[in-house]
């Protein structure tokens, strides 16, 4: 069900497109006007000034359709709206979050998505007006935080009835809560706000095991975390025994990659370079995936469209935390150049392991804590079977294999 709140988000963000794609045109508009012509002269005059009107027209008229809009849907909204949620819409949003999540803060647009806790399909937890212990349904002492990847949201781990955070609190006694965020935010900034709630939660909870297990984007944003944590005197930290982390770009992602060099290309074009501006719309998140960016310092007064090197300050594995990766591949045996290239899809396995050729930026996971599972692609690991056979012979003291019959 959409909320009268979603349609003034997606008002705005309508009206800011047209806006956008008006300064586009306008600006191709006056770059034709302004190329020389076969004689050395250009075009611009009168019908220049002519196009300012009607581009200043459209803004204007354009701004008045969103003011009516939103003045009408906050008239109805007391009557009509509802606070539950839906998978469907759920969806749409985190994927609209992550694609632009930095603009609709940066807008105030309703349709940013904050980061909250919660059990799965319950209420957020209220972490701002606690007074007491925390009162979880089922709390068995051993906490096990969830973190998604871009685009996604905590429903997104159920596929097919399987959900590796469920299967953990079968077999191991784990209490899951999920983490929800806009992963269109830097990650640097998100690492900051989970270290700020995981402060505010910890100390509300009698701790026997802690655990935070991460698919992709979450996984950087966990290791942001646990650094601001760290620096900034935190408690949180001191309780984390195992961090796991499926498909995490540690050190990128092609994809990004490819965005970059697209922009360069377009911008190197007089008539093409308006449209670099189109090339730009990714969000903070996206584009930290370039190099699996997870510092303030590494994005702070820098251009992020610039094509740079990767010019990232180290950030280790930290020593009294067991730490797991697992990387994915669409090859089907060992040593096939699908590893290094293409991974599962979208994160190579290097990047997945935290292999790098510059020393320092090598995260160095034990052998024994690091697993490449062929022939599934980034998706499936947030699923399989196979992943959780893996998962569950770490988790198991004895290392005892996992049996199909306990699912």
């Amino acid at each position: 069900m959409i909320k009268i709140s979603d349609i003034k988000g997606i008002n705005k963000l309508v009206t800011d497109s047209v806006s956008g794609v008006t300064d586009i045109v306008s600006t191709m508009h006056k770059t034709i006007d302004n190329t020389p012509g076969l004689c050395g002269a250009t075009t611009s005059g009168p019908i220049g000034k002519i196009s300012d009107i009607v581009y200043n027209s459209i803004h204007s008229v354009n701004n008045l359709v969103r003011d009516c809009i939103d003045t009408i849907l906050s008239e109805l909204e007391p009557i009509i709206d509802n606070e539950k949620n839906f998978p469907e819409r759920d969806a749409v949003l985190s994927a609209l979050n992550g694609v632009l999540g930095d603009y609709l803060v940066k807008h105030n647009n309703p349709l940013a998505i904050p980061m909250t806790v919660q059990q799965y399909k319950q209420p957020p937890l209220n972490l701002e007006t606690l007074s007491e212990k925390l009162d979880i349904p089922d709390y068995t002492g051993k906490l096990l935080v969830v973190v998604h990847g871009l685009c996604m949201n905590y429903q997104q781990w159920l596929f097919n009835g399987h959900n590796h955070a469920d299967a953990l609190a079968r077999d191991f006694g784990y209490t899951p809560l999920y983490l929800n965020y806009n992963t269109g935010l830097h990650i640097s900034i998100n690492g900051r706000s989970f270290s700020n709630l995981l402060e505010l939660l910890i100390p509300n909870l009698d701790i026997k095991d802690f655990v935070i297990f991460t698919h992709s984007m979450g996984g950087l944003v966990t290791r942001s975390a646990y650094h601001y944590g760290i620096q900034t005197g935190c408690s949180w930290p001191k309780y984390l025994n195992k961090q796991f982390f499926l498909g995490t770009p540690h050190h990128g992602a092609p994809l990004e990659k490819g965005g970059n060099w697209i922009n360069l290309i377009l911008e190197r074009f007089p008539h093409a370079a308006p449209f670099a501006r189109l090339a730009k719309i990714r969000s903070s998140g996206i584009t930290d995936l370039r190099y699996g960016t997870i510092l303030d310092e590494d994005w702070i007064s820098k251009d992020r469209f610039d094509h740079l090197p990767d010019e990232r300050h180290p950030v280790p594995l930290p020593e009294k935390v067991q730490s797991y990766a697992i990387a994915g591949t669409l090859a089907s045996d060992q040593g096939n150049m699908t590893d290094k290239i293409i991974g599962d899809g979208l994160v190579p396995t290097d990047s997945a392991l935290g292999k790098h050729s510059t020393s320092e930026l090598c995260l160095q996971f034990p052998e024994d804590s690091q697993w490449i599972a062929y022939g599934l692609n980034h998706w499936d690991l947030l699923y399989h079977e196979t992943i959780y056979e893996k998962i569950y012979q770490w988790c198991s003291s004895n290392g005892r294999p996992y049996t199909r019959s306990r699912a």
